[in-house]
């Protein structure tokens, strides 16, 4: 693991300073920072009392470090790691995994989907281990020299843990992404 670490970096280093300065970046690698979070109603509200609390809360949230590549206009795979907290049911997760994003409308600004696969790490005693699936869409917002964006999205996360992965959470999570070159 520490193998794959440093070579992830080594190359991700030299990529980086073999870019040129086009303002438009087309393929490349990028880093990737990330708030999401899942909501529910809130079972505690009381219509009729006039300080009543919010209709929805939040039952989960991520926050997640990637860094991928993308090979043209279209597609990017990345690498990233996730801060899973699920609040209602007491989990904890450190997912790995790889995400696939494709661009179906290639505009001023893109329309994507993208699928993820990875393992939940058991870092320590209070994080489940097991499998993570993702599939999600979402839309990507440009700044005014096309080389950050902002993407803004739906995903559909599904985490297999436990005793023999007989254990399972499903969620849907609101987020919200800052990419950069």
């Amino acid at each position: 693991m520490r193998y794959l670490f440093s070579i992830l970096f080594s190359c991700i280093f030299l990529c980086s300073y073999s870019q040129d300065d086009n303002p438009e970046i087309t393929q490349g690698v990028f880093y990737k920072l990330s708030i999401a979070g899942t909501l529910t109603t809130n079972e505690d509200i009381d219509l009729s009392d006039e300080y009543n609390d919010n209709l929805f809360e939040f039952n989960a949230l991520f926050f997640n470090a990637g860094v991928g590549y993308q090979f043209d206009s279209r597609t990017s795979i990345g690498f990233n790691f996730e801060y899973a907290n699920h609040r209602r049911e007491g989990l904890l997760f450190f997912p790995a995994y790889l995400s696939f994003r494709y661009n179906i409308i290639k505009n001023d600004d893109n329309v994507f989907l993208r699928g993820s696969y990875g393992k939940l790490l058991n870092i320590d005693r209070s994080f489940e281990s097991g499998n993570l699936y993702k599939l999600g869409a979402g839309y990507q917002i440009f700044d005014s020299d096309y080389r950050n964006s902002f993407l803004i999205g739906v995903d559909f996360t599904r985490k297999r843990f436990g005793f023999r992965q007989l254990d399972a959470i499903s969620s849907v999570s609101v987020f919200l992404e800052f990419q950069f070159f």
